[in-house]
């Protein structure tokens, strides 16, 4: 498809749906159908870190007979931010105009997506949001509540972020928007990622919105989220402001 069509029309232009897996078999098995049922005419990209379940080699037979599906099969466990970012190259080199990220455990229902394609026509980045009216979570205790409201709010107020949510992953990107940043630059690799991301677009001068998602606890496996992410996380986004005020 012709990458000259106007802005307003996103769902005329090349969509690429990305997922970062690791030991996600049992999900991506259910969640590619998913996908398809309601984006039928995307790309999907599997960024997988070498899963010793076979998620890679499961992404592999299926390419067999989908020619828009690709995978990127790494070498290992090497961290949730550089999967994103080989996504966003992956993107930016096959000259995508739209970019999907979500989460592959069903967190990020797939039935949002058309949703967060109509909000593209007039912003760069649009967030599948927990955090505004209408969004929800489902089956979380306190404590994971306390973790996400604590990172989101301190987030906001070191790095200058208006939107409500800046954890999640559920994002659609303007690709000629990330490639305008350098993101050989990024710090983060893991939960602090997310967060860093949106700092490093609205340096590039983006313009963001948040749909209300309804935000469901994976089906299989078990969270990789943890508190020793969360002080991780909050110790590299003040390297990433202090390093920020000293480049201007």
């Amino acid at each position: 498809m012709s990458t000259s069509a106007p802005e307003s029309e996103p769902h005329s232009q090349r969509l690429l749906v990305t997922l970062c897996t690791y030991n996600e078999r049992e999900n991506i098995e259910v969640l590619l159908p998913e996908i398809r049922k309601y984006l039928p005419n995307a790309h999907i990209l599997v960024v997988d870190d070498n899963s010793p379940d076979g998620t890679g080699d499961y992404v592999r037979k299926q390419q067999q007979h989908d020619p828009a599906l690709h995978l990127l099969q790494r070498a290992g466990k090497l961290g949730l931010g550089t999967a994103t970012v080989a996504a966003f190259n992956f993107a930016i080199n096959q000259q995508y105009d739209w970019m999907i990220n979500l989460d592959a455990d069903f967190s990020h229902p797939p039935r949002y997506l058309p949703d967060l394609v109509a909000a593209s026509a007039a912003n760069d980045v649009v967030i599948g949001s927990r955090y505004v009216p209408g969004g929800s979570i489902e089956g979380w205790g306190p404590v994971r509540h306390f973790m996400s409201r604590g990172i989101n709010v301190y987030a906001r107020c070191l790095l200058g972020l208006k939107t409500k949510d800046n954890s999640g992953a559920f994002r659609c990107y303007r690709v000629s928007k990330l490639a305008e940043v350098d993101w050989s630059k990024s710090r983060a690799k893991g939960y602090a990622f997310q967060e860093e991301l949106m700092f490093r677009l609205k340096q590039a001068g983006c313009r963001f919105a948040e749909v209300p998602i309804h935000f469901e606890e994976r089906r299989f496996g078990q969270t990789k989220i943890n508190w020793k992410e969360v002080v991780i996380a909050g110790l590299v986004l003040w390297r990433i402001r202090i390093e920020s005020l000293f480049d201007r």
